[in-house]
């Protein structure tokens, strides 16, 4: 109505999480025809005992020139609600495609606890020679990650058809008989039709780590943006995203203040900042410029090999605290990735601080930048990528 010239201004009252990702195309359109004037990016609302946190924002026709976002005078409101670097121009690169993926979902109990998996394992006489282990494989989600490992694995036929599938005769039988019946209602005529595949395959995933030994890996959602090795067979939950990337000196940038800051803005919030935030493969890593881009590192430049180094070091002492020689059951459930970061010892903080400064260097950035100014950096870097790919043939 403001566009239409029936209102000179109107209100926005909604959920914090309208500043990233798909939900923030609302506030994107408000700047497309006037302009935001005033804004509260995040702040807590409790109404009959329900605590969330929300985003109010104010806007007009582009009349209104003065700006206040969370309390203070600014220049702009930007469409994630945010006053300096304007991340939402940052384009997706074609350098950064076909390397991170979110996990397949299952859509039915397909997963398995060890011990039934073990008895799959053990099993031979299939009817095409093949053994269970091309279909049985250990699974993790995200508190897998975060937390002590439960043990869990997954039924994962792949593409092959039910016939090929069925020649896997105790894996195929248990998910005839656990997940059939539900796929059998499915509204979703593929997944109905095709019960004994996963909800979604994960095909480009399984392709992009066929040739590694391991991958990187990290919850979709989690209040710290840690990064962890898991080995090519192990299948991933939708609720992790995995980097098609062995080598150290990726997971090292993966692992760095600038990634994190660059993920922590092109994510989504939670509830509020300490509950963490969203990673998604499309705005957080797809958007990311790395130092070089990705299959193009210099992989004998003593810059690269440093930040691998730092990383490679970083994931050893981290090992070492989390699986301590001699510890009892009771002292393994306290060590998880998620207790570390909490406390962040003073050793976690300064392998930390060598990865960082490992990184600037690659970047060639000074490594006093303020946040900003790393932001400011990686958006320049983002934008000149994209113009370079455009003007490409």
């Amino acid at each position: 109505m403001i566009e239409k010239g029936r209102l000179q201004r109107a209100g926005l009252l909604a959920t914090q999480a309208i500043r990233g990702g798909a939900n923030r195309r609302v506030l994107e359109r408000i700047k497309e025809t006037g302009d935001i004037f005033w804004a509260w990016s995040d702040r807590d609302w409790i109404l009959d005992g329900a605590a969330v946190h929300v985003s109010m924002v104010g806007f007009d026709d582009g009349r209104e020139k003065h700006r206040e976002l969370d309390g203070a005078s600014v220049s702009t409101i930007n469409s994630d609600l945010t006053s300096a670097v304007d991340l939402t121009r940052a384009a997706r690169l074609d350098e950064n495609s076909s390397i991170c993926f979110q996990g397949p979902v299952k859509v039915g109990r397909f997963d398995i606890p060890e011990a039934l998996a073990r008895e799959m394992l053990a099993r031979t006489g299939n009817p095409n020679g093949r053994l269970n282990s091309d279909v049985v494989h250990p699974w993790v989600n995200a508190s897998d990650l975060t937390g002590q490992r439960r043990g869990m694995w997954i039924i994962d036929f792949g593409g092959r058809s039910e016939a090929e599938a069925a020649q896997y005769e105790a894996p195929f039988e248990y998910v005839k008989t656990h997940v059939k019946p539900v796929r059998d209602t499915n509204r979703d005529t593929q997944r109905r039709d095709n019960w004994w595949l996963l909800g979604r395959s994960g095909h480009d995933l399984r392709t992009a780590v066929a040739t590694l030994q391991r991958y990187a890996a990290t919850p979709r959602v989690g209040k710290h943006r840690v990064f962890s090795w898991l080995s090519s067979s192990t299948l991933p939950d939708t609720a992790v995203v995995a980097v098609a990337r062995e080598d150290d000196y990726f997971l090292g940038v993966l692992h760095s203040k600038v990634h994190e800051l660059w993920a922590r803005r092109q994510g989504t919030q939670l509830r509020e900042v300490e509950s963490g935030s969203r990673y998604t493969p499309t705005t957080c890593f797809e958007t990311f410029p790395f130092p070089w881009p990705p299959r193009k590192e210099p992989v004998d430049d003593p810059r690269v090999q440093a930040i691998a180094a730092a990383a490679k070091d970083l994931v050893e002492k981290r090992d070492r605290w989390l699986n301590p020689e001699g510890a009892t059951e009771a002292e393994l459930k306290k060590r998880t990735l998620t207790n570390l970061y909490n406390e962040h010892p003073t050793w976690l903080d300064l392998a930390h601080q060598r990865l960082d400064h490992a990184v600037l260097e690659a970047y060639a950035w000074p490594h006093d930048l303020s946040d900003d100014q790393i932001l400011e950096r990686l958006l320049a870097l983002n934008l000149e990528r994209a113009r370079t790919e455009k003007d490409q043939p």
